[in-house]
């Protein structure tokens, strides 16, 4: 009697056991699909490829106040005169110049040029993207995010000759040198320098018209370089910094893909991987890891899974790839369940529950009201994503979103419509910024003359709320278009990304404000990003929109 008893209850344990196995996995919305997902994933990674990059010459960064953050590289010799002489405390703090922005593996070569080698060398290599970033020393260091993001490593070596390659990799285009220390009598020279530099950019785009303008050309130059940079194993929104996938980088960077090198493998290993690694309650992560192992970082930020569904139908729509649609199909439709979640009786969305429960970003701008962004971002969503239904025949799944999209966006022409100014308002305060404009005009709120009184009216305004970086300005020049205010959106872009080339941007920055070059989201104005993902927008709208930019 006994035994029976126990062995019900180690029955009633192991059925238990199974049951809240099956509801663990019932709790996975993608359980059927996660693990092929994943496998796809691997199969689109890119290879990488690489070019051994050598420095073009040495030299001296100066103080300059017209110059970018105050200070500027002027020529200070060949890479010869490096290479040939001896290098202690007297030349200690050289800087190498490779005349270029580059991502890679850097290697340096050493040799004893007089006596014996009879106590470790040490040296300090600094690494910037811009001179700033040289002449800038990080400690004490006053940044919010790790100190470690500085690419400043030190490098003791105990036998000559060395042949030394870091370790990590780096974004830079300045190398600085510093001594710290070696045996007294005891000489060496430093005689190569190389980066073996990485991308799976491979195609050389199409050039642009000759009748473009020079500095339409210059911009759409630095823009395919940023972008070419970013362009590794996955859209990186930094090579410098964060390294890592975030769903707005990967729309806009696919975007200016589509347009230039069409890496298409890349955008699918990417939308896969997020895919992927979304939560099991089938809300996308805003960033995931590919190393050790692909991995989420969880982090929820409401507007970048709206960008899931944007970035899957450009795909689609660019590329006639609806295989790849049809797979990723459960993940789009998924994310309108935030849109649905959030939307009151009265067709707005609940902002202040949202902002509460999410991370709701648009922008680095502090101070921006975010209700009209998140009003008009929901409206264009819901339309993207029903066009995508119709490119997959699955519109019947999701037959209401005409009529939910209809209902905010009545909402939003009653509530946030100034017909006095013609300006949409946000928030309490009736806060009118670039933000606002742009995504109510995208959502399609306002009429085509209403579009263009709006955004013809902000650049009068002193109190309207600019775009804080080239991610917002990017959305601000897609309203323009969408108005057809096409000579508005040349200039604008000449005014934004153009400034940033006369400046000496190499690759465009993840912060730029004409009003404050050392603007930092971070506290410290060198551990900024200056090549960036979502700085690569022009790329696209010049090539789009060859009428408009190319003439």
């Amino acid at each position: 009697m006994l035994m029976l008893r126990y062995f019900c209850r180690f029955a009633a344990l192991t059925l238990c056991l199974l049951l809240l196995k099956d509801d663990v996995h019932a709790q996975d919305v993608y359980a059927a699909w996660r693990s092929d997902w994943l496998k796809k994933a691997e199969s689109y990674k890119p290879s990488l490829k690489e070019t051994v990059k050598n420095p073009v010459g040495i030299v001296k960064i100066e103080k300059d106040a017209s110059a970018f953050q105050g200070f500027k590289a002027v020529p200070a010799g060949s890479i010869a005169k490096l290479y040939n002489v001896t290098f202690n405390k007297n030349t200690s703090g050289t800087v190498v110049d490779f005349g270029e922005h580059l991502t890679g593996y850097c290697t340096i070569t050493l040799k004893t040029r007089r006596n014996v080698m009879d106590a470790p060398l040490r040296l300090k290599l600094t690494f910037g993207e811009v001179p700033a970033e040289i002449a800038t020393p990080f400690d004490p260091y006053p940044g919010s995010l790790s100190r470690a993001w500085l690419q400043d490593e030190t490098v003791t070596v105990t036998v000559l000759p060395a042949t030394i390659t870091i370790p990590r990799r780096v974004a830079f285009r300045y190398l600085k040198i510093d001594w710290l220390g070696s045996s007294p009598g005891f000489e060496f020279g430093i005689t190569g320098i190389s980066v073996k530099a990485t991308t799976s950019a491979k195609q050389t785009p199409p050039a642009l018209a000759g009748s473009t303008p020079v500095i339409i050309k210059d911009i759409d130059r630095v823009g395919l370089n940023t972008l070419k940079e970013c362009m590794q194993t996955v859209y990186e929104d930094g090579p410098k910094r964060d390294r890592r996938l975030w769903i707005g980088d990967t729309y806009l960077e696919s975007l200016a893909n589509s347009w230039s090198f069409h890496n298409d493998s890349l955008t699918k290993h990417c939308l896969y991987l997020l895919a992927g690694l979304a939560n099991e309650d089938g809300i996308l992560s805003a960033d995931v890891f590919e190393a050790p192992v692909p991995q989420s970082h969880k982090t929820h930020l409401l507007d970048y899974c709206y960008l899931y569904n944007l970035a899957l139908k450009e795909y689609v729509a660019a590329t006639g790839d609806k295989q790849t649609g049809l797979d990723l199909w459960p993940v789009a439709k998924k994310q309108l369940d935030i849109a649905r979640k959030y939307a009151l009786p009265d067709g707005m969305m609940d902002y202040e529950k949202a902002n509460r429960e999410w991370w709701v970003f648009f922008d680095w701008k502090d101070g921006l009201d975010k209700q009209a962004p998140l009003q008009g971002i929901t409206i264009f969503t819901l339309n993207q994503t029903y066009e995508l239904a119709k490119m997959l025949g699955k519109q019947h799944e999701v037959a209401d979103l005409p009529a939910f999209a209809r209902k905010l966006k009545d909402a939003a022409r009653k509530n946030m419509y100034d017909k006095q100014s013609g300006l949409f308002v946000s928030g309490k305060n009736k806060q009118v910024s670039y933000a606002g404009q742009a995504w109510m005009i995208l959502a399609g709120v306002a009429t085509k003359s209403e579009a263009q009184r709006a955004l013809t009216a902000l650049p009068t305004l002193n109190d309207a709320v600019r775009p804080g970086a080239p991610y917002m300005e990017h959305y601000y020049i897609a309203a323009l278009i969408a108005a057809g205010l096409n000579i508005e959106a040349k200039q604008a872009v000449i005014d934004y990304w153009g400034a940033m080339v006369k400046k000496g941007a190499d690759t465009f920055w993840e912060v730029y404000d004409p009003a404050d070059e050392f603007k930092s989201p971070y506290g410290f104005f060198p551990v900024n990003s200056y090549c960036h993902a979502w700085s690569c927008t022009p790329v696209y709208f010049i090539r789009k929109y060859p009428d408009i930019f190319q003439r």
